[in-house]
């Protein structure tokens, strides 16, 4: 259910829907724990009051929780907050949802623990319909967020202050908290796989348990409103896969397909019943495309893709990475297309799900990346494992999604180009991506030191068109020795020559007359090289560059960065507050530009 009056109302994952659900945003109970005696002194309790309020999903540091914005570090949070269930609701599992708790989170229900997760990017639920009780219930959680380098921070400093481009952190709930109804045996994931050259998807579907006694699966495909398969299919295990026909007979378009031209989404519903018995209904989508990866060329639909993407941090003034509201997602994607892009590298975070809902709805395309940990050890290992299989789980069905990003400028692998150990977690991470979701690209250590890959990126900041031209004037040359400053491949590696080239970092050119918005703990605005003075000059800057890329013949695409202006890192398109600082529709012009490429897809 849907309140106007509590901050980020709308359901939190459009691609795995209930219809009876409790949004549990808004004011809670709230309280650090510096010293850490929650536990001991059982702060769990209902009996124990919390002494400060705020406001749920965002973090403290922010100024719409109420208690920011600072950079005060806190490692050990307190929640906590009255619920009580909703008359249609009861008589069925009540499952207790969490968008992202950064770090360690602890849920207790009236007084009892109902269960514990880690990861600070991935989503979690619990089953708490035991511990409920008639009337008011008391929920409490405890979130530990330490200045830890093996977790996978991304963007988020892991001391007080700021440092390089590295920005304020978040702590605790930082995404949307609700309540879902389910029968005894719910529904626990729908992948939906599209093999467009079959016309046809395969729905891969898991519940949470087997059912008692045989059960009754449909699954129903519609698009705009029209009915397109029913199938029906007998359940008596926890998983089964049910391939759907997706060419309508008669029919002059027998398929309706995803680009980004024309985002076709088919929308599915999932049922389980047991007799006359509706176990869960549950609701999601997909669209039918194909992306990849075919000797040195990106195919999408079996067309050749050139990418012009955006480097997007996902920051915002008064709520850091957590989206202030719905509406201002969808700003962020019409403005990335409105400038001439058709995708974003969303850098060093798992963006919040409906971002890659309006992504899916409006038609671009999207790379997901993995928040980057700055420590080579067991923990990172296994954190950047559980994240990477957390994110394609969750994921899965979106089609703007077409690459995964596991790691980022041998950020917390600094010794990959020798280190055997380092370039084996690469190739696994590699091999994870693939195993768990075989129809996206992967760029494996997105800059450089690549080891196994789709994607040969690489990150190049020269400030004149003809140093980056003369950097990727032999390709050879390129994979041979560096780019300029550091190896393409790990020693040792050797290209298959079948990788896609592209240049995923570029540009960030700032201006001196656009600095800090607001308090950057003393830092000096930066971006990269020197600041341009006037918007012809940012524009003479930019041509020169982004032409020098588009003459590559290998060349695939492109990343620039930057979307937005984040704390002391000013080279993004936009101030913080999303004001465009040059010219849109001139930008946008250069940008596409038309006589470039033309016989590839923009």
């Amino acid at each position: 259910m849907k309140n106007s009056m509590i901050p980020r109302p709308e359901y939190p994952r459009p691609d795995f829907q209930r219809q009876s659900w409790l949004n549990l945003n808004g004011e809670w109970d709230f309280a650090f724990d510096d010293g850490d005696a929650g536990r001991t002194e059982k702060w769990y309790l209902p009996e124990h009051s919390l002494d400060r309020k705020i406001t749920v999903p965002f973090a403290y540091q922010t100024k719409l929780s109420g208690i920011g914005p600072t950079d005060d570090i806190h490692p050990v949070l307190w929640y906590g907050r009255k619920v009580t269930v909703p008359e249609e609701m009861r008589g069925r599992r009540i499952l207790l949802h969490f968008g992202a708790v950064d770090f360690e989170a602890e849920v207790y229900v009236n007084g009892v623990c109902a269960g514990t997760h880690r990861g600070g990017y991935t989503p979690f639920h619990l089953d708490i319909t035991r511990l409920l009780r008639e009337g008011e219930n008391d929920l409490r959680l405890r979130a530990e967020d330490r200045p830890d380098v093996s977790q996978p921070r991304g963007k988020q400093y892991w001391e007080k202050g700021l440092m390089g481009c590295w920005y304020t952190p978040v702590s605790g709930i930082w995404q949307t908290v609700w309540l879902e109804a389910a029968g005894g045996t719910a529904i626990e994931r729908i992948h939906i796989t599209p093999d467009y050259d079959r016309h046809m998807c395969t729905a891969d579907i898991a519940l949470d348990r087997a059912p008692e006694s045989p059960a009754e699966l449909e699954v129903a495909l519609s698009f705009e409103g029209k009915p397109v398969r029913s199938i029906r299919t007998e359940i008596s295990g926890k998983r089964i896969t049910v391939p759907v026909d997706l060419v309508v007979q008669g029919s002059l378009d027998p398929t309706h397909v995803w680009t980004p031209e024309h985002p076709e989404l088919y929308d599915v519903e999932v049922t389980l019943r047991q007799g006359e018995q509706e176990l869960d209904r549950v609701c999601t989508y997909f669209g039918l495309r194909k992306i990849e990866v075919r000797e040195g060329k990106v195919y999408l639909n079996n067309c050749p893709l050139y990418q012009r993407l955006i480097l997007d941090q996902g920051y915002w003034p008064d709520s850091l990475i957590t989206p202030p509201s719905d509406e201002a997602i969808q700003e962020d994607i019409r403005l990335t297309m409105e400038l001439g892009y058709n995708g974003a590298r969303k850098h060093q975070k798992l963006e919040d799900p409906r971002y890659y809902y309006w992504a899916d709805r409006m038609g671009l395309l999207v790379w997901g990346e993995i928040p980057s940990p700055y420590e080579f050890c067991e923990e990172s290992v296994n954190n950047l494992f559980e994240t990477l299989s957390g994110f394609i789980h969750r994921d899965f069905n979106h089609p703007s999604i077409i690459a995964w990003v596991p790691l980022n400028e041998s950020w917390g692998v600094r010794q990959i180009y020798t280190d055997p150990r380092q370039q084996a977690l690469a190739r696994m991470l590699y091999q994870t991506a693939k195993t768990l979701d075989g129809t996206r690209m992967v760029s494996v250590n997105d800059g450089w030191e690549q080891v196994e890959t789709d994607i040969c990126a690489l990150h190049d900041y020269a400030a004149d068109g003809a140093v980056l031209a003369d950097h990727f004037a032999d390709r050879a040359e390129v994979e041979k020795h560096a780019c300029d400053w550091r190896p393409c491949y790990c020693r040792g590696v050797q290209p298959t020559g079948k990788e896609a080239f592209l240049v995923t970092e570029y540009g960030g050119i700032a201006f001196t007359n656009i600095g800090l918005q607001g308090d950057a703990g003393g830092m000096e605005s930066w971006g990269y090289h020197d600041k341009v003075e006037s918007e012809e000059a940012f524009f003479e800057r930019f041509r020169s560059v982004t032409d020098a890329i588009r003459a590559i013949p290998y060349c695939q695409g492109y990343c620039y960065t930057q979307l937005t202006d984040v704390m002391q890192e000013i080279n993004g398109l936009l101030t913080p507050d999303r004001k465009v600082k040059i010219d849109a529709k001139r930008f946008a012009a250069l940008n596409r530009n038309p006589d470039a490429k033309t016989n590839q897809v923009s």
